[in-house]
């Protein structure tokens, strides 16, 4: 069926429904808002949970949505989107008039839900699909289609960054202040490297001459040690880095905490539990956030949450862990709370998120140790 569909033509009138009816993901991905006309898919259901909806066959059911005709460059950017978010074009007949429709490649588990997806990622995939679009059309779709679930993560990272935060003694950014000529994707692979030409306000209030600025893409990122307050220890992992590596470090295994990327749809903390149990084989217990913070903010897009969790850190529940798959060879260390912080006075510790989560749990571990009582 997904092959047969990719064979329609780009041009045309298309019935989008599910998340693409959704108006600010259409304004993300024309470049301003479009007319169409409401309409009902008839004989089938949108299935699944997730950034997008599939389109099932189903006897007796409807599908809501908007039936547009498109030609010239809102068409070319609408299969861009397409392409690169992974979707495909299906004929169907609308009101008696064959047309294609866009979603999800295969059948979707469950029923689509509107409300679930406007909730979880209707920001995600609207703030991504903005990123898609500025790649079009100097990035081929199919390169930029092989990032496109890292693109996902970096678009529930823009989400987050977006959420007011306070700006009592610096400077609070407002409208016009910072000026943008153009954007470049110079690098793409796991992660990215994007080149800005900007201008921004000075404090004298002028705007700055225009400058170039490369920035590292990543995505938001958790890390977490995991804390037993009984027994005052903790849990680090150890593994091979590329980044001690690529600078030359004679020691390129480092003793870090629990770590992993945020995956869209998905939140800080349970982030945190999921990679517990991925990197360590742990259950967590209560969450204590240390703090929220960007690690290397003059080229690194990267923001950190760190935490410490408190957890039942026996002997022997240290070992090896690592996701099949991913090239993951993790081994685990049970570290009392003194060698800990020796670790850190010595340098041994050098990785930066744990020597800031060292230095909180040594302010707090007395009010953990008291409350586990």
């Amino acid at each position: 069926m997904g092959r047969a569909a990719l064979e329609v033509s780009g041009e045309g009138p298309v019935f989008l429904c599910g998340p693409l009816a959704h108006g600010a993901l259409q304004a993300a991905i024309f470049g301003h808002g479009i007319a169409g006309q409401p309409a009902r898919l008839d004989g089938h259901a949108l299935t699944g949970a997730g950034p997008f909806a599939a389109l099932s066959p189903e006897a007796g059911g409807s599908v809501e949505g908007v039936l547009v005709d498109l030609d010239g460059e809102a068409a070319a950017r609408l299969d861009y989107h397409r392409e690169v978010a992974g979707l495909v074009r299906l004929p169907v007949e609308v009101g008696g008039q064959s047309v294609q429709a866009l979603a999800a490649d295969g059948p979707g588990a469950g029923p689509w839900c509107a409300a679930e997806w406007e909730a979880v990622w209707a920001p995600i995939v609207t703030a991504t699909a903005v990123d898609v679009l500025a790649l079009w059309p100097e990035v081929p779709a199919r390169a930029a289609r092989a990032r496109y679930r890292l693109m996902l993560v970096q678009g529930a990272s823009r989400v987050r960054a977006a959420e007011p935060a306070p700006a009592e003694v610096r400077r609070r950014c407002g409208p016009g202040d910072i000026a943008i000529e153009r954007r470049r994707q110079v690098y793409a692979n796991f992660f990215a490297v994007e080149e800005y030409d900007l201008a921004f306000r000075r404090f004298g209030g002028a705007m700055s001459p225009m400058v170039n600025r490369a920035v590292f893409i990543s995505g938001d990122a958790v890390t977490v040690v995991p804390y037993d307050p009984a027994r005052d220890r903790v849990l680090l992992v150890e593994q091979f880095r590329p980044g001690p590596f690529g600078r030359g470090d004679r020691e390129p295994w480092l003793l870090e905490p629990i770590a992993g990327r945020i995956d869209p749809g998905e939140t800080p903390e349970a982030t945190a539990r999921r990679e517990a149990v991925e990197e360590a084989g742990l259950t967590l217990g209560a969450l204590e956030k240390v703090a929220g913070y960007y690690p290397t903010p003059a080229a690194k897009a990267e923001f950190l949450y760190s935490y410490v969790a408190l957890a039942d850190l026996p002997d022997g529940v240290e070992g090896v862990f690592g996701v099949e798959g991913e090239a993951e060879d993790i081994r685990g260390h049970l570290i009392p709370f003194d060698r800990l912080m020796d670790l850190v006075r010595t340098g041994e510790i050098c990785n930066g998120p744990l020597v800031l989560t060292a230095l909180w749990l040594e302010r707090e571990r007395p009010r953990l140790r008291a409350e586990s009582r």
